[in-house]
């Protein structure tokens, strides 16, 4: 029996305080015409991660050194026998952090017609199993921005706490109270540093914001936990 191996990507980004996927609307069959996740076969002679480089590349017409800087977490593997109807195949599932990455090329490469980001919630029916990925993936995401640092991946060199929360409010999908956020950013270790003399206005009548960086951490210690009935946000 024909057996593969693929990769597929969920790469999320916030675009005009949404959460966004990249999408590539497939060229040829099977699903010819559907959307999908980027991601395709890997090759004899390299990893899981490099093809998703690689194809992420190819699909969308991003710059290779663009793609070559993207933070990728393995995600899981798919491997439902009947998931794929040209043969067996089993996918390594990627997941990518990203702030302003450039809109992808008008016209993909390989199997993909052409690629955009397209906002999470309208997003529609997806080739293959992608939709599982996707909400896979989006629920990892909202999981890691508990317990790591990677909600700072949205943001860009220098933000403000605003901006940061923004981000736990776009991935999560819920108001968080701007003290209680701030109060426990700043409490938690190697979170977020100042960047010392930087202020950015932001639009309101008060003072320019203070502007932070990415700090040493990568595990919030405790954790910033999502809101849940019973909880302070």
């Amino acid at each position: 029996m024909p057996f593969a191996v693929t990769v597929d990507l969920a790469v999320f980004t916030v675009r005009g305080g949404r959460l966004h996927v990249l999408l590539i609307r497939r060229g040829q069959q099977p699903y010819e015409g559907d959307w999908a996740l980027p991601g395709g076969f890997v090759t004899p002679r390299e990893s899981a991660e490099s093809a998703a480089r690689r194809e992420l590349a190819e699909e969308t017409g991003l710059a290779p050194d663009l793609v070559a800087a993207l933070h990728l977490e393995q995600l899981r593997t798919y491997s439902e026998p009947d998931r794929d109807p040209r043969m067996r195949v089993v996918s390594v599932a990627f997941t990518a952090l990203v702030a302003d990455l450039p809109e992808p090329a008008a016209e993909g490469g390989g199997d993909a017609a052409h690629a955009r980001w397209v906002p999470v919630p309208e997003v529609g029916p997806l080739a293959f199993d992608h939709a599982v990925i996707l909400a896979d993936a989006r629920e990892r995401v909202g999981s890691k921005l508990e317990y790591t640092c990677l909600a700072t991946a949205f943001c860009p060199p220098q933000f403000t706490l605003g901006e940061l929360q923004a981000v736990y409010e776009t991935v999560w999908d819920t108001a968080l109270d701007r003290p209680n956020f701030r109060r426990k950013v700043l409490a938690t270790p190697g979170f977020v540093e100042a960047v010392p003399g930087a202020a950015r206005l932001t639009g309101g009548r008060g003072k320019p914001a203070a502007l932070y960086r990415p700090g040493p951490a990568t595990a919030l210690h405790p954790p910033l936990l999502r809101p849940s009935e019973g909880r302070t946000p």
